[in-house]
């Protein structure tokens, strides 16, 4: 019995598929799919720009210890919500973990997740990311939409939102650090 180059071809593709689904090499390909569709996030018009007034806001750090984002106020922010759960989320925190790398002391970073701790923990030890993150409060006043994740806002000093993106987006890119080297230095 001899096999057509198609009826090879068609197995090996139904294979692949498969894999997709049943395998490691489906999870680490979902994730380089993400990562390679994720593009740089859109910045807002500044004319339709909106403003953060409000910045008491209660959250607790990587020790568990509360604290209130006034103290950002004045600064550069970048707000990025996220699941360890949620395989977008883990795909876009490697470019997170770059650009904290870049700019970490120059601006603010609130890594945001309403996970407990000891899967938070566990997944970062994971990935080897080093950025600090920031538990939520259920229930406390926001000044942003915590219900979408993951989604990523830029703050600049003035409390503007410069960026928000729903979804996934690429932080380690030239345009971004083009646009955050001018916040910082405003």
């Amino acid at each position: 019995m001899k096999v057509s180059k198609k009826t090879v071809l068609n197995i090996a593709f139904i294979l692949l598929v498969l894999s997709f689904f049943v395998t490691p090499i489906g999870y680490y390909g979902k994730i380089f799919l993400n990562r390679l569709f994720s593009f740089s996030p859109p910045v807002i018009e500044q004319s339709e720009r909106q403003k953060i007034t409000d910045y008491d806001w209660k959250l607790k750090d990587e020790e568990w210890n509360f604290f209130n984002f006034e103290k950002s106020k004045g600064r550069v922010i970048l707000i990025n919500l996220w699941a360890s759960w949620k395989l977008p989320s883990e795909a876009e925190l490697a470019s997170i973990q770059e650009l904290y790398d870049r700019y970490k002391g120059k601006m603010d970073f609130y890594i945001i997740t309403n996970e407990n701790q000891p899967p938070v923990e566990a997944f970062m030890a994971e990935h080897k990311f080093t950025f600090p993150v920031t538990y939520l409060i259920i229930g406390e006043k926001m000044p942003i939409d915590s219900e979408t994740v993951p989604s990523s806002y830029l703050i600049d000093k003035s409390g503007n939102i410069v960026i928000y993106k729903e979804g996934i987006a690429d932080w380690s890119t030239g345009k971004v650090y083009k646009l955050l080297d001018e916040l910082i230095a405003e």
